[in-house]
């Protein structure tokens, strides 16, 4: 289902404090700098193979919300990995946590929010869940709510 990014700032003017607006200071590093679309979820700490997995599945426009625990320690997405959700029909990624090959990520089609990036590549055990509710930044992000994300924030539509 793809849904028509709108900027974050547009919506508050519209929907004012009914939107719920994540506090985390989340740095830009797709090509596509504003995107939205459903939320999806996947909770894994310093491994990568529950998430991997996902993002080679139809993403039919959806945002994959990360909960890496915020860990600067490994990179949760590389340029495969996010390459993956761009060919699979994935609008975005926000990580709560660390990307690589941060070079080749600005040239995707693809949003990507994360905290920061590290070389160290992640654990690959599977450990993890999707499409459980993941709460970053003060938001509680579930599976099918709408998010928008540009330069000024990210930002959630209930119903």
């Amino acid at each position: 289902m793809s849904i028509t990014p709108v900027p974050t700032a547009d919506l508050y003017d519209e929907h004012g404090e009914a939107l719920d607006i994540c506090t985390t200071d989340f740095r830009q590093f797709g090509g596509r700098r504003l995107f939205a679309g459903p939320v999806r979820t996947v909770r894994c700490d310093e491994d990568n193979a529950l998430l991997r997995e996902l993002l080679h599945t139809p993403g039919a426009g959806a945002v994959l919300v990360v909960d890496g625990g915020g860990s600067p320690r490994t990179a949760l997405v590389g340029d495969l990995i996010a390459g993956a959700a761009e060919r699979n029909g994935w609008a975005g990624l926000i990580i709560n946590g660390s990307v690589r090959d941060s070079v080749a990520l600005g040239g995707l089609d693809l949003g990507v929010k994360a905290l920061g990036t590290v070389p160290r590549k992640s654990g690959k055990t599977g450990a993890g869940a999707v499409d459980e509710p993941v709460t970053i930044g003060g938001v509680t992000f579930r599976a099918g709510d709408t998010v928008h994300a540009d330069d000024d924030g990210v930002v959630v539509l209930r119903g």
